[in-house]
């Protein structure tokens, strides 16, 4: 099964939610009203010590159901009082069993910067981000040709937004600073297949520019692993399942940033 192409089809349906007269308007409305997002890539590099961007996520296509049935507001908060930098929420329904809504939801007790994570492919979800209050968002290489993902990051900035870009390969690293990334991440979870290779952030880190952030993703398990990556230079972690599985999240997050 390929993993990515089945998601991708489901969410270009699903945008179709989005292609109603007015929703656009609806979504400049409410970013008029909203308070000035705050910065993912400052609250990354801020800190003295590991910055980890934690993760609401209640299922995985490979995986099905993980948890422990968290409230997703319940589970932002736990991370925010254990040390997280960042809140990564999975707004995508039918895989992850996410929710735009979660975002709307954790905006008033959330004072963290938070990543709308998800299939983003045009312009109107990057509208919908903001709008639901969300700081940053994921765009991912492999989902996008140059020219778009060039188009959606400058969007994402204008509006104030920042974009975690993920990339798999050296080519998509390149793709990703053409574009202007500021703040890439690199997954080690090939998106078609879930197959691990966990040397991949070692191996495409040295390609990054000074000043770009860059932030390790999946297959992150122990404390020994964070170390690892940040010999390489890599500042942030994206860590969700060995969070949500878990009976107390806010420990294993402890423990992940104690040295």
């Amino acid at each position: 099964m390929d993993f990515l192409a089945t998601i991708v089809g489901l969410k270009m349906a699903d945008n179709l939610r989005l292609d109603r007269a007015g929703v656009k308007e609806e979504f400049e409305a409410a970013i008029a009203r909203r308070p000035a997002p705050l910065s993912l890539k400052a609250a990354l590099d801020g800190g003295l010590g590991t910055a980890i961007i934690a993760e609401v996520k209640l299922a995985s296509p490979s995986k099905g159901d993980l948890g422990l049935d968290w409230d997703p507001v319940e589970l932002a908060e736990i991370y925010q009082d254990n040390g997280a930098a960042a809140i990564s929420v999975l707004t995508e329904v039918a895989f992850f069993k996410g929710d735009p809504d979660f975002i709307r939801r954790m905006r008033p007790v959330i004072r963290l910067p938070i990543l709308r994570k998800d299939f983003i492919l045009e312009e109107i979800q990057i509208l919908e981000s903001a709008a639901l209050g969300a700081d940053a968002l994921l765009l991912i290489v492999n989902l996008l040709r140059p020219e778009e993902l060039r188009a959606l990051l400058s969007l994402t900035h204008s509006l104030g937004l920042e974009a975690l870009v993920e990339v798999h390969t050296g080519i998509e690293m390149g793709l990703a600073l053409e574009a202007g990334a500021r703040v890439i991440g690199i997954n080690s979870r090939n998106l078609h297949t879930f197959e691990m290779f966990p040397d991949r952030a070692l191996e495409l880190a040295p390609l990054a520019p000074p000043g770009v952030t860059l932030v390790a993703a999946s297959g992150i398990k122990s404390r020994a692993d964070v170390e690892r990556y940040e010999a390489a230079g890599i500042r942030g972690f994206l860590i969700g399942e060995t969070l949500v599985t878990q009976a107390d999240p806010g420990k294993k997050l402890r423990e992940f940033l104690e040295k």
